[in-house]
């Protein structure tokens, strides 16, 4: 999943597990040997730029189409800070607290204000991507960029006029600091940056890589920029207390409190802010919060709510909505060093024997939708890196035992006294783990289970423990489990953590275990590749292997959970505008985050 830390478990049982604790597992498997240390949920990367973006230097105007490869749409319509702007308040929940510190460090995951959505709103990055609609970015610090070196090289060229939120300027030599403090504390390096050297020349900064960073797009120019004449001072920047935050973004801290922080507008801002004040209530569980959703008390939201048009749409149709854009794929992880999910021929009949659309409409409550396409990958999203090879390898969405039985008796298998398929007297029985806490996952997996032994497969769900289950899944003690994957401005991530062995040492991916030469070699060459077209293409043969050798099973969407009301603003992302994914969380600043400041700069305050 994205990170943010609502809860994901299904109400109302309302566990005090919460969207964070998810990230903190994606955050830990991909510290491969890429040396991504991304402890956002961040294992989004990705390139979409050919050798330069778009030369627009006005910050999103209309941004309901992707632009060509390379090119970035508008960011947001320049004007005087706050000339027309109005003092109408977002009220934003993303994720309930015990407790709050006022400390928005952007390299601090784990910080309260991050979690609820703040820090992004201070801390800018160079671009901002859609993760809704990847092909799309937007130029933000920085006004295009240009790869040269063969992908080791990137050159931008830094937005004039910029202010930090104390009035001082933002210059290049704040950009190329930046790159160089994060080279000098690994620790605080959340896009694993490779990163050999930083300098600045009149209005550019180049960065430069020891190897081809395509790939690490939404990593590099995502980084939080940060002010030289603080941070400077700041030795140990990964436990620093950033109580008064210095940045460029659209709002500075006003109050604080444990009841809740509000930002306001930021007077110094580069563009202009149509709203006026953010509040970031707190709230302890889950319960609160969505007491507070369906009383108009929140505007914007993002949870796993099952219920979700019946207990919220429904109260108030004309204002009440949601989208929960796809923005990576759930599947199920069969580990292939064990009897008998080591067997292609049960990992087939596993596959078709699932009922997608019945995990989408009850494990899922109809929020995530079936995935069909045999490559994995999420679509709509990822269309444009759909190879033609896969492009019509559809799956039955509803399954079929009969063809699961089918597979299963053309491998030689044949049915024992229990009624359950076994090969040479051993019995094909398989658990399916996953935490009872996550109650979606808890729900799809009992279903499954249902759907193997229809097909005669001795299939059982167990829900264990968060931690448990984190831990058989970094030690592959486990047959079949359900996980999220990532997502990002590319599906290179979703294929590497489902297939890159160099995670699976670590416990950080390729929980199944999957070894194959020609497959990290694909990989590894996907990093070369500057262009959708040349991505695509080398996903082919990538997107095939897992079609034809199900390394893991595809089942669902993994939604960009985005809840919101209309009642007091317009402008929010839609699936028919889909300039943002709208789902509230982390900063904006990086891999596998949200783009709060995105969203905020597109609202408008309803006149009343």
């Amino acid at each position: 999943m994205k990170p943010g830390r609502p809860s994901r478990n299904a109400l109302p049982s309302f566990q005090s597990v919460t969207r964070e604790e998810r990230s903190k597992l994606t955050i830990q498997r991909i510290t491969s040997k890429r040396v991504l240390a991304l402890t956002a949920s961040g294992l989004l990367a990705a390139a979409l730029a050919a050798c330069s973006s778009s030369t627009s230097t006005t910050p999103p105007a209309s941004t309901s189409s992707a632009p060509a490869t390379g090119s970035s749409a508008s960011a947001p319509a320049s004007s005087s800070p706050a000339t027309s702007a109005s003092n109408a308040e977002v009220v934003m929940e993303s994720s309930p607290e015990s407790s709050i510190t006022q400390d928005f460090n952007p390299f601090v995951s784990t910080a309260a204000p991050q979690g609820m959505g703040a820090t992004g709103l201070v801390y800018e990055p160079l671009i901002q991507f859609d993760l809704a609609n990847p092909t799309q970015q937007y130029p933000w610090l920085a006004t295009k960029y240009a790869w040269s070196n063969g992908g080791k090289t990137i050159t931008f060229t830094i937005r004039q006029g910029v202010k930090w939120n104390d009035g001082t300027d933002f210059t290049p030599a704040d950009v190329a600091f930046t790159f160089n403090y994060v080279k000098a504390h690994t620790d605080i390096n959340l896009g694993g940056l490779q990163i050999t050297s930083a300098t600045a020349s009149g209005d550019t900064v180049t960065v430069n890589f020891p190897t081809a960073q395509y790939m690490k797009l939404e990593q590099i120019a995502g980084q939080a920029m940060l002010p030289q004449a603080v941070w400077s001072k700041i030795t140990d920047p990964a436990t620093f207390t950033d109580s008064t935050p210095v940045g460029t973004g659209p709002y500075v801290l006003g109050s604080f409190t444990p009841e809740g922080f509000t930002m306001i507008r930021n007077t110094h801002y580069w563009s202009n802010v149509p709203v006026g004040r953010v509040y970031f209530p707190v709230y302890t569980s889950n319960t609160g919060a969505l007491s507070a959703l369906y009383s108009d008390q929140i505007d914007w939201t993002g949870n796993y709510i099952p219920g979700l048009q019946q207990n919220f749409v429904a109260k108030d149709p004309a204002h009440h909505h949601f989208w929960e854009a796809a923005g990576s794929s759930n599947a199920l992880w069969p580990n292939l060093t064990t009897w008998p999910t080591n067997q292609l021929a049960v990992r087939q009949a596993i596959d078709v024997a699932i009922n997608r659309n019945v995990l989408s409409s009850e494990g899922e409550s109809g929020l995530e939708a079936p995935l069909t396409n045999a490559s994995g990958i999420t679509l709509p999203t990822y269309q444009a890196w759909l190879a033609a090879e896969v492009k019509d390898r559809t799956l039955p969405a509803a399954g079929s035992a009969a063809q699961a039985q089918s597979i299963l008796t053309k491998a030689g298998y044949t049915k024992d006294s229990a009624g359950f398929f076994a090969l040479n007297g051993k019995e094909v029985k398989v658990t399916i783990v996953d935490p009872a806490a996550y109650t979606d996952y808890a729900q799809s997996g009992a279903l499954i289970a249902q759907d193997l032994k229809a097909a005669g497969i001795n299939a059982t769900f167990n829900g264990i423990t968060v931690n448990a289950w984190n831990a058989d899944m970094a030690s592959h003690n486990f047959q079949l489990a359900l996980h999220w994957s990532s997502g990002g401005i590319t599906p290179y991530f979703l294929f590497d953590t489902w297939l890159d062995q160099g995670l699976i040492s670590a416990g950080q991916g390729d929980f199944e275990q999957l070894k194959d030469a020609t497959i990290q070699a694909d990989l590894q060459k996907l990093n070369g590749d500057e262009t959708v077209a040349e991505q695509t293409a080398d996903l082919a043969p990538i997107e095939k292997y897992v079609a034809d050798n199900l390394p893991v099973i595809p089942t669902t969407t993994a939604a960009d959970w985005f809840e919101y009301s209309s009642l007091h603003f317009t402008g929010w992302p839609t699936q028919d505008n889909p300039y943002d994914s709208g789902q509230p969380s982390g900063t904006n600043n990086g891999p596998g985050t949200g783009s709060d400041e995105v969203v905020l700069l597109k609202l408008q305050p309803v006149s009343s």
